[in-house]
């Protein structure tokens, strides 16, 4: 069906910048002549309603420094910038507000779940004393697939153990989320999470909340200091529940994977890892959990637990600052529809308008043409390549590149002639090629003709390039509709 879609679509898009790069790998077997950079598939981030998910607090102050129209604020707009202008002091007031109603609230679940598996009296009681409203909570919500790897952070439990029992600087966790009816490996994760949580040394920092549902989400994105996100990179197409957190002041602690590869600096919160992809799992969930663990102890414990002398971690607040105002102005659904409305409604409609006009004439023009360059690409070749090469190319200039091409029954207006050009890997391949497009400038003789471009010279090292040829039609979808291409035979 995937298939079947991508070529019943004139544009196909992932729904983050990585995913679009996974999409154009998954799928470079559709246009396997063309490398994978350039197959048509794009990418529009995802992004959040900010109205729906920011507390009603944190919504007045935004009222007050902002001003009152600040959900509809562009991400280009310097409005945005006003974050700074907020108090630290009303900030963090605001937030440790947000976190004592999540304590509040998870108490309360927890009371409600306990008395429901008929728990005895005295256990349902010790539910008012589980979290702590002043510790630095960490939360964890969404749907249990197993790549999203739940359990990561339970691999070392004596390590856990003391991140979370530091009298000095106690840290805590909420976990919600629901598996599909029909994921048994996703119900086991929940089931050894809360095994795990059963445990006395754990009982009282880490709660998960069952049923989990909007009202569990906004709780939490609305009340927690740090969201934590473990996927198995690059399985997360984009991921939206961070971006609700940071809206909130919430820093994210994460993989980078889906959304926050392109969102993460480290003014902003924390990448686990760097990036990296391993071809063994279990490779991966050592480095990683290594990696986890070593932030918590070494950056986000001690940050948030420096105070100045009236009790204000002013360094994490900083952070929660940059954080708001560098992610939520890009990762909301006001940038999300205009993408898709710039890049895909608005010029399908027009495209659609067009081909659609005198009883789809345009529509039967452009599948004629269609299949008579098919039944005639097999003549189309490229005869000689000249360029100005023979020895060194300095940086700064240009490289004059002409191409013979034999067109043999199409005429040179329906060809796109292209020089593609790049460094070159190991190999003597092309990586981060780009592509110029050739001017025709003669008729040689009959159905053949010369083309001719410059391109760049813009860096040292071994570079190279290729010709090839494509059909063009200015209503084609893209470049590479037709799906036929002749490249240089060298």
């Amino acid at each position: 069906m995937a298939i079947f879609a991508i070529n019943m679509s004139s544009a196909s898009n992932g729904v983050s910048k990585l995913h679009g790069e996974v999409a154009r790998r998954m799928w470079q077997h559709l246009w396997p002549e063309i490398p994978e950079s350039e197959v048509p598939i794009g990418h529009v981030t995802n992004g959040v309603h900010l109205p729906t998910w920011i507390s009603e607090d944190m919504a007045e102050l935004f009222q007050r420094y902002l001003g009152p129209r600040w959900n509809n604020i562009g991400s280009e707009d310097s409005v945005w910038d006003r974050i700074q202008q907020i108090p630290d002091e009303e900030l963090w007031r605001t937030h440790e507000r947000r976190r004592e109603r999540l304590v509040a609230f998870a108490r309360g679940r927890l009371r409600r779940q306990l008395e429901n598996a008929n728990a005895r009296p005295e256990d349902v009681a010790k539910a008012d004393e589980v979290l702590d409203p002043q510790a630095l909570t960490i939360g964890f919500a969404r749907r249990f697939a197993s790549y999203k790897r739940a359990k990561l952070i339970f691999q070392d439990l004596d390590r856990l153990k003391a991140i979370l029992n530091n009298k000095e600087r106690p840290v805590q966790f909420i976990f919600a989320g629901k598996a599909h009816p029909r994921d048994n490996i996703g119900k086991g994760i929940i089931r050894d999470i809360v095994n795990i949580i059963r445990k006395e040394e754990f009982r009282s920092s880490i709660v998960f909340i069952e049923d989990y549902d909007m009202e569990v989400a906004a709780s939490m994105v609305r009340g927690v200091d740090v969201w934590l996100n473990t996927p198995i990179r690059p399985r997360e197409a984009s991921g939206t529940s961070g971006m609700k957190a940071s809206l909130n002041g919430a820093l994210n602690l994460s993989i980078l994977d889906g959304w926050w590869d392109e969102a993460y600096k480290n003014t902003v919160g924390w990448g686990i890892g760097r990036g990296e992809e391993f071809s063994d799992p279990e490779e991966q969930d050592l480095f990683e959990v290594e990696s986890l663990y070593s932030i918590l102890e070494q950056e986000i414990v001690p940050l948030f637990y420096e105070r100045s002398s009236n009790n204000l971690p002013r360094k994490w607040v900083a952070m929660m600052k940059s954080s708001i105002q560098t992610l939520s102005p890009f990762f909301n659904t006001n940038r999300m529809v205009r993408d898709y409305f710039e890049q895909y409604y608005l010029p399908a409609q027009l495209r659609w308008q067009k081909l659609s006009r005198n009883k789809m004439q345009l529509v039967k023009e452009v599948a004629a043409w269609k299949e008579r360059v098919q039944s005639l690409w097999g003549k189309v070749h490229i005869l000689k390549v000249d360029s100005e090469e023979g020895g060194e190319v300095r940086v700064g200039g240009r490289l004059a590149i002409s191409a013979m091409v034999n067109c043999d029954g199409l005429k040179p207006e329906e060809l796109r002639v292209e020089v593609y050009y790049g460094p070159l890997d190991s190999d003597e391949e092309i990586v981060d090629g780009q592509s110029t497009v050739m001017e025709q400038v003669e008729q040689v003789k009959k159905n053949v003709y010369r083309f001719e471009a410059t391109i760049p010279c813009e860096t040292t090292g071994q570079h190279g390039y290729s010709i090839r040829i494509m059909p063009f039609h200015p209503e084609m979808a893209h470049s590479f509709d037709s799906g036929l291409i002749t490249w240089l035979q060298e």
